[in-house]
């Protein structure tokens, strides 16, 4: 039975819930009534069930659907402002010995040149990385005991940590690394790490099964239960996501909501974040050979709904979507995004002349620089934040949801958005990009009401200015 508070995964995501909850949808997707109270419902900026959004989703109302899409941007801008962070994923070894028939990384491809980065090598990416400005890194690695053991994530967040390159720092390491104990949960805990990242890729087991037919990654109870033991472990940021085109949105969207409540019901704190991939074309992948693919209008209405129905969460889009895309879904409840990104190993040092794409994961849609991305996103009337503040400041888990919830945001994260930018816009920032910050930035501070922290605010700008870095509230 389904039992949201158990530690097992066939009971917090329980199959025949997920089936009740779609035949549930469907037979009230036009049920005025019913749709008109969980609007009004989410109009309380609470959250929704996994029932409620799940009616939502199937929908047909064109009224109702655009009344989510503006309730979706409000929330966002309730709950984050009109701040974007920014990170970039770091590829340390595409070694792994899994069997996923999605991924290029999988185990029988033979074809696929391996590599595993040294730490000196590391280093090298990291500076970088620094040298374009960021200050937020997730690492990914494939899964493999003897190539990738957990000495080695351990000694390269290390390495991570050490680099201080001009004015350059990387202030907080995601990571994203496969289902391991709970022993190792504290290790990386012990590291520093920010938020703990995995991906379920398909919620449904059967479909999970047949798609992760080798390698320990075919486990799916150890796999889906693995957020438990990295709470266990004292890790509590934790990054959800499901990879759309695996099985159906229908199935996947609910489940993920679940996945979502289980945290909340059992440790008191819902997922950190929820990323929003779509499989991509990459080496030996043809995303035309999987039939569940989501076209974007259902992409965009999935992200809208998520936003009202865990509002607390930051949601994630990477450079798998195109400008375009990511322009749409940002102003429906994306707070973060990366940018520049490589999905190679080694592919931020490698030269123009050399091809990144035979040893990438997937294919990046979106090939601007960063600094075309904070550009971009200022012309927008969004703050590119490259802010760590909550992490440095011990303001995780359930602290940082407890600011969230009282959408306490602006008064910590905007004014630490204001100043990372600052930063970026003095160390790395083109003519075009400082000059249309400059404005931004004027135009922030004015907004901010408390008398005290725009005074705050101003002073810090000052110092940041005469060489000073890394300010938070």
């Amino acid at each position: 039975m389904y039992n949201p508070k158990s530690t097992k995964a066939e009971e917090f995501i329980n199959h025949s819930e997920i089936l009740e909850t779609i035949k549930y949808s469907q037979e009230n997707k036009n049920n005025t009534e019913l749709l008109n109270r969980i609007i009004e419902k989410a109009k309380q900026e609470k959250g929704l069930t996994h029932r409620e959004a799940s009616v939502l989703l199937q929908c047909e109302d064109k009224t109702i659907n655009e009344e989510i899409y503006k309730l979706a941007k409000k929330i966002k801008e309730n709950y984050y402002g009109n701040r974007i962070v920014l990170f970039a994923p770091l590829y340390l070894s595409n070694y792994c010995v899994n069997g996923c028939v999605y991924c290029p990384y999988h185990s029988q491809n033979k074809h696929m040149p391996r590599k595993k980065m040294s730490q000196e090598e590391i280093k090298k990416e990291v500076i970088a990385l620094q040298d374009m400005g960021h200050k937020r890194l997730a690492i990914e690695l494939g899964e493999d005991p003897i190539n990738n053991p957990i000495e080695y994530v351990l000694d390269s967040i290390k390495t991570i940590y050490s680099i201080k390159h001009k004015n350059g720092a990387i202030r907080r390491v995601n990571v994203n690394i496969a289902a391991t104990t709970v022993e190792n949960y504290k290790k990386l805990h012990e590291a520093k790490i920010g938020t703990y990242i995995l991906f379920q890729e398909t919620y449904n087991k059967e479909s999970y099964e047949k798609l992760h037919p080798t390698g320990p990654k075919h486990n799916y109870n150890y796999h889906t239960e693995a957020m438990d033991r990295a709470m266990q472990g004292g890790i509590d940021d934790v990054g959800l996501g499901v990879l759309f085109g695996l099985e159906t949105y229908k199935y996947e969207f609910p489940a993920l909501i679940m996945h979502a409540e289980h945290l909340e019901a059992l440790y008191g704190v819902g997922p950190h974040t929820i990323s929003l991939p779509r499989i991509r074309k990459a080496d030996d992948i043809n995303p035309d050979n999987f039939s569940n693919a989501l076209d974007d209008e259902t992409f965009k209405k999935i992200t809208a709904i998520l936003r009202i129905t865990v509002p607390y969460t930051g949601m994630i889009i990477s450079t798998r979507e195109s400008k375009e895309c990511r322009k749409e879904l940002l102003e429906l409840g994306i707070s973060q995004i990366s940018g520049g990104s490589k999905t190679s190993v080694g592919g931020y040092c490698k030269d123009d002349n050399n091809s990144e794409e035979d040893s990438s994961q997937f294919e990046v849609c979106d090939n601007r620089t960063l600094d075309e991305v904070v550009n971009w996103l200022m012309e927008l009337n969004y703050i590119p934040s490259f802010c760590t503040a909550c992490y440095g400041s011990g303001r995780t888990g359930e602290r940082f949801m407890q600011v969230c919830k009282n959408e306490q945001i602006h008064n910590f994260c905007t004014p630490n958005a204001i100043m990372t930018l600052q930063e970026y816009l003095c160390d790395y920032a083109s003519t075009s990009t400082k000059e249309i910050g400059h404005k931004l930035l004027q135009n922030e501070i004015d907004l901010i009401k408390d008398e005290n922290i725009k005074n705050i605010v101003i002073e810090n700008l000052e110092k940041i200015k005469k060489g000073d870095r890394d300010f938070k509230f």
